[in-house]
């Protein structure tokens, strides 16, 4: 094969999907609450790899994405759109933040309702004030 030819054959760099993918990989992982080196050994890949990954920098090529379902416990439909779990996927992207997780963590554990309610209603009003 001439140079040419190699280079038309060269693979695609990481896009949109990619990057997508990698944060569905994040919030499993942030969720089983195993760190990217933990993540990197099952895998037998260094934890820059596993940034890599969810950066979207690098693509998951269909094998490696099994091994990474297999080692977070989903299915590999998981990280795809369309699967039931989807909008709840969706809908906890906003983890990709120390912040909102830790927000969250705290909310959990307020076990009077009344009081959950309270704090629901005092960030809304918070957030209608940044609009």
């Amino acid at each position: 094969m001439n140079k040419s030819a190699a280079k038309k054959m060269k693979q695609r760099s990481a896009g949109k999907p990619d990057i997508e993918l990698g944060k569905r990989i994040r919030l499993r992982r942030v969720e089983q609450k195993i760190s990217q080196a933990e993540l990197g050994e099952k895998l037998g890949v260094s934890f820059q790899q596993v940034q890599k990954y969810e950066k979207g920098v690098n693509r998951v090529g269909a094998a490696r994405l099994q091994q990474i379902a297999t080692a977070l416990d989903v299915p590999v439909t998981f990280f795809y759109d369309g699967d039931s779990k989807a909008r709840e996927v969706e809908s906890l992207l906003f983890l990709d933040s120390a912040f909102s997780l830790r927000l969250l963590r705290a909310y959990s554990k307020i076990k009077d309702q009344t009081v959950q309610r309270q704090l629901v209603s005092l960030m809304e009003s918070i957030a209608a004030n940044e609009e």
